[in-house]
């Protein structure tokens, strides 16, 4: 059993509301960034990056210009950004909900926040997360600044690839408020919580791994370098194709050029590509040992959830990769691996919670 709901005890009515709106919350606010990065990651794959090339309306509108007269007056204030309406719209969608998760984010922490009585001592789920809801309060407005700077500075790759990032840390951040708000696993016994903390190590790596493979990932979007390589498990003929790494790795990219469609040389690409490649090989390897001794250690304790869902994405993840290369990125496919990829990390992070917050009691019956 994964589950045990928490015993049931007399506390203010004012404490219990307050923890039902800070749990909705919670959960409407998770969803929504998810939204948010899919959204993303579509304005991104559909070239819409620059849709509007003004920050923090769209030609000095609220909305897209569509009308003659608008789009008149917006390619006279942007002479060298033609109107776009088709790209437009994704972008200014995805700043609105940007912006509605910052409010929802900025709702939970203020109700974190908000003083209560004093509460009975242990019962850690009337303890409100309050410096969790504070980090996702500054890293939100954070990723304010790098989406503003995503369009300033033309699609700047180390800012693009930033803003990517932070996406993904505040729906992980949002995810474990909600494990902390919802999830109590069943105690496990004093030799299986043993067997399971051995394996802090190995998830510890592993959820390092995919991190930086995600950040791979991300430096292959945000340098155009998906369809630098064909083919599979060759690139474009050749197992190991001419590469350039350190022009690919240039993190001192200057300031200035337009970075829409990249600007590599297509060596450097392909070193971007198959390090992300490369990086896929070995956190499949080092994740699905990771996850197949949580299941021999903690298939029937509470580890068995968190096991199952990751290893399920981690096998979606690698069928939307190949898919993406053979079938040369198609949209819905290439916006799916941006998903799963995020969906992943919490599901290792879940397993990671699981095992850091083990703790001993009575034998559950299954």
């Amino acid at each position: 059993m994964d589950y045990v709901a928490p015993p049931k005890q007399a506390y203010p009515l004012a404490t219990q509301t307050r923890l039902v709106w800070l749990r909705r919350l919670a959960l409407l606010t998770t969803c929504w960034a998810f939204i948010v990065i899919m959204l993303g990651a579509y304005t991104r794959l559909v070239d819409a990056g620059l849709g509007c090339p003004d920050w923090p309306g769209c030609y000095g509108f609220i909305t897209v210009p569509n009308e003659a007269h608008e789009i008149a007056e917006a390619e006279a204030r942007f002479p060298h950004a033609p109107v776009e309406v088709a790209k437009g719209w994704p972008e200014m969608i995805h700043r609105y909900l940007a912006s509605t998760l910052g409010l929802l984010i900025f709702s939970m922490a203020a109700l974190a926040w908000k003083k209560a009585k004093t509460l009975p001592e242990g019962i850690s789920l009337l303890n409100p997360p309050r410096k969790h809801t504070l980090i996702l309060a500054a890293l939100v407005v954070v990723q304010g600044l790098f989406g503003m700077w995503t369009v300033t500075l033309k699609l700047w790759p180390q800012v693009v690839t930033a803003h990517l990032l932070g996406g993904f840390t505040t729906f992980s951040l949002l995810a474990v408020l909600c494990m902390r708000l919802f999830d109590q696993a069943a105690p496990v016994t004093a030799e299986q919580k043993t067997s399971i903390r051995r394996l802090k190590p190995l998830i510890s790596i592993a959820t390092v791994l995919l991190v930086v493979q995600i950040s791979l990932g991300a430096w292959v979007s945000s340098n155009y370098s998906a369809l630098a390589c064909t083919g599979f498990p060759a690139c474009n003929g050749e197992m190991w194709p001419s590469m350039d790494f350190q022009d690919g790795f240039n993190v001192t990219q200057s300031i200035g050029p337009n970075y829409l469609g990249g600007v590599l040389h297509h060596d450097a690409r392909v070193a971007v590509h198959m390090a992300h490649r490369l990086g896929a090989l070995l956190v499949t390897v080092v994740l699905g040992i990771t996850l197949f001794l949580a299941w021999r250690r903690g298939s029937n304790t509470c580890l068995r959830g968190p096991v199952i869902l990751a290893s399920g994405l981690l096998g979606v993840q690698i069928c939307l990769g190949l898919t993406n290369v053979l079938a040369l990125i198609p949209l819905p496919v290439a916006v799916a691996h941006n998903a799963v990829a995020a969906l992943l990390l919490v599901a290792c992070l879940w397993l990671a919670y699981r095992v850091w917050t083990a703790k001993t009691g009575a034998p559950v019956p299954n």
